[in-house]
């Protein structure tokens, strides 16, 4: 029963969308949870066992199943990846080989993007003949700084917002401004 269950939750896991290259925090997170059910994340963060002379049956035992854990561990991470990335990485040398690498480049990259998306809010603004909530998803103000686990004061929020709406709402943004009780993002 349980190992039909893992069986079904891999091959579901299979047809969720693959890692383009963008954001990675966000397909680690699957990524791991995976390889976690699976109950071979720990290759992740664990060296291989090291092989000495007269190794016991169960020492043998133990580093075959780190091998083979490794292996599929290894497979689940490319398989999930886009054919070009799929390409650049395959020749890791292990899973924790893999994952370091993907954390080197993609973190970064999730930091540069982290100051691009702070540029992009802060210069963004509304334009007129365009529905203001269409612009404020194409934004992604919220969602956005969430997945980035940038905190943001709801008021700065609110008011980052409200100076973005387009030139034509400028007596509703005065009001807006100048109103005393709290407005929330709802």
């Amino acid at each position: 029963m349980a190992t039909s269950t893992v069986k079904q939750l891999s091959t579901d896991f299979t047809k969720l969308s693959r890692f383009e290259g963008a954001n990675f925090l966000q397909w680690q997170k699957k990524m791991k949870i995976l390889l976690t059910i699976l109950h071979i994340a720990y290759v992740l963060t664990i060296e291989r066992p090291k092989e000495t002379e007269g190794e016991t049956l169960e020492q043998t035992r133990v580093s075959q199943k780190w091998d083979n854990d490794d292996f599929i561990c290894m497979g689940h991470i490319l398989n999930s990846m886009l054919i070009g990335l799929f390409d650049t990485y395959q020749d890791a040398i292990s899973a924790k080989d893999l994952w370091e690498r993907l954390e080197a480049r993609y973190i970064r990259e999730d930091a540069t993007s982290k100051k691009y998306l702070v540029f992009h809010s802060n210069n963004y603004k509304m334009v007129d003949g365009k529905h203001v909530m269409e612009q404020l998803y194409e934004i992604g103000l919220l969602n956005n700084f969430k997945q980035y686990k940038m905190n943001m004061d709801e008021t700065i929020i609110i008011s980052s917002i409200i100076d973005k709406l387009p030139p034509s709402w400028k007596d509703f943004k005065r009001s807006l401004k100048h109103k005393k009780e709290d407005i929330s993002p709802e």
